[in-house]
């Protein structure tokens, strides 16, 4: 007989930690969590500075998107996080909620007034109070004890400009610039693994189990009631006797889900998968916020690159300070595009180097970007099966720039970014442009720079999302003891870094299941 445990979590990301601590607290409930990558036990991940040096290795999925007609037929490389943590374990670590219009267009019980007791609930804020931040939860948010001289040019550049400053982009209005606040504690990256999973694992009644790939979900009738799982070249069945709850992410969810029968039928009969229950919206719905730097050659300053030496290391192993404590994208801002939006739709990351192709590229000159990513997005595409074979990655389809809308946006905050970067306490520090390649670029010249450089923030929602996959209580329609609970089931992308409305999304189901059962 296979073992049985109340709840089996499927994925120890930015939700399935949450979830292992919160449903863990209670001493009957028994709770497995599994993951298929590994520990996060690589010294990359706790330095700030270093998260890029983890893509495309052991700790990252290693994703890429089908080829994107509006980026020139080129498929974008996709990293997904592998490990305890999940993505919270290789992001950039700068903490955003969203606006208060991207909750109260939600389901009811997930409006702002709903939801902000959850993110104050899993702060621990430094430096931020009530009514909008929490200062005892598990997540430590703290002003980043490194900011490169650039990154305070760039803000007082764009206040000169027009913006307004802002020291919370998280309390009362989002739109302004400013310094980024990070989910560090001490100079160190604190992922969910160390906030919410390390201080469970002491528990008898939490089982964590890693390298364990979950093939599919078994059902009896439309009840979900064992996840099958491959660990070290076998093969294991095991029982949830109370509910099992997916936390994959906006990929691996949906996709598991279409494995396991839970999906569009005509879909699932070309992949030769039995159909358990047809729900069309499995998969549909995927939207990304896309990203596309400028960059610009500079001078009289140094590069954040060069900064990283091995003394510097030692003193970020010793104080937790200097240049490694850096999360790259160190300062930015919230601001429209045009006029008549419920909120902004764009966001500026800024960092002092080049940082372009995902940081996959060696400067070869000192420089610094400015980074326009779009919040507000209307495009719309999906993720499907590439085969019945679990250990197939899926076709995932963004649809960057489909709906024109995306790419007006887009140009209009790339003429923005360069007014900000003409300005005095920016500009003297600025030798010239890099990419794009002319100081005042035509209409074409920014089209085709968008077509070439736009790359993924890492902020793909809503494949499982509520009305049309899961319910205001996140069930999965039509089947018994299922829940996602991930960045999924957003119905709509925040208008920010999604890490933090993860975890408060994650905090919220747990006293759903709670309440539940």
């Amino acid at each position: 007989m296979a073992e049985t445990f109340d709840y089996v979590v499927i994925g120890a990301g930015s939700a399935g930690c949450v979830l292992a601590n919160r449903l863990s607290e209670d001493e009957a409930a028994r709770v497995l969590l599994l993951e298929a990558g590994g520990e996060d036990d690589a010294d990359e991940v706790h330095i700030p500075a270093a998260f890029s040096t983890l893509f495309k290795t052991r700790f990252d999925w290693n994703y890429e998107t089908v080829e994107q007609k509006n980026l020139g037929d080129r498929a974008a490389y996709w990293p997904r996080a592998k490990m305890l943590g999940g993505c919270s374990s290789m992001n950039a670590m700068i903490y955003i909620r969203g606006n208060r219009a991207d909750y109260d267009a939600w389901p009811d019980g997930w409006k702002y007034d709903d939801v902000l007791p959850y993110f104050t609930k899993a702060e621990h804020n430094t430096r931020l109070t009530g009514p909008y931040h929490g200062t005892d939860g598990p997540l430590h948010v703290e002003d980043r004890r490194y900011t490169h001289e650039l990154s305070h040019a760039w803000v007082e550049a764009a206040v000169t400009w027009g913006m307004k400053p802002t020291d919370d982009f998280n309390g009362e209005t989002q739109e302004g610039a400013g310094l980024y606040q990070v989910t560090c504690r001490n100079g160190r990256r604190w992922s969910t693994a160390d906030a919410y999973l390390r201080p469970a694992m002491t528990r008898t009644n939490l089982t964590v189990r890693t390298n364990a790939l979950v093939n599919r979900i078994v059902f009896e009738g439309n009840r979900a009631t064992a996840v099958s799982y491959s660990r070290h070249g076998e093969e294991f069945e095991v029982g949830a006797s109370t509910e099992i709850l997916l936390c994959g992410g906006a990929v691996n969810s949906p996709q598991l889900l279409m494995l396991s029968g839970v999906g569009p039928a005509s879909h699932l009969n070309d992949m030769g998968i039995e159909v358990v229950n047809h729900l069309p919206g499995v998969g549909d719905n995927l939207h990304d916020h896309p990203a596309a730097p400028m960059l610009w050659r500079t001078k009289g300053t140094t590069d954040l690159v060069n900064l990283t030496t091995p003394g510097r290391l030692l003193r970020w192993q010793a104080t937790g300070r200097g240049p490694l404590a850096s999360n790259v994208g160190e300062a930015g801002a919230f601001f429209h595009t045009r006029d008549g939006l419920a909120g902004p739709d764009m966001q500026v990351h800024v960092a002092p180097t080049l940082f372009y192709d995902n940081g996959m590229r060696e400067p070869t000159v000192p420089g610094f970007t400015a980074g326009a990513t779009l919040v507000d997005v209307a495009s719309r595409g999906r993720v499907r099966l590439r085969s019945s074979n679990p250990r197939w990655r899926p076709l995932i389809d963004p649809a960057y720039y489909e709906d024109p809308a995306d790419l007006d946006a887009m140009l209009a905050a790339m003429r923005t970014l360069g007014e900000i970067a003409s300005v005095g306490p920016l500009a003297r520090y600025l030798a010239g442009p890099y990419r794009p390649a002319t100081s005042e670029p035509t209409e074409d010249e920014l089209r085709e720079h968008l077509r070439e450089i736009t790359q993924t923030l890492y902020h793909p929602v809503g494949t499982c999302a509520m009305g049309s996959v899961v319910d205001a209580e996140l069930k999965v329609h039509g089947i018994d003891g299922l829940r996602v609970v991930d960045a999924s089931v957003m119905p709509t992308v925040p208008r920010g870094n999604t890490n933090a409305p993860t975890i408060m999304v994650a905090e919220k189901a747990a006293d759903l299941v709670r309440s539940t059962n």
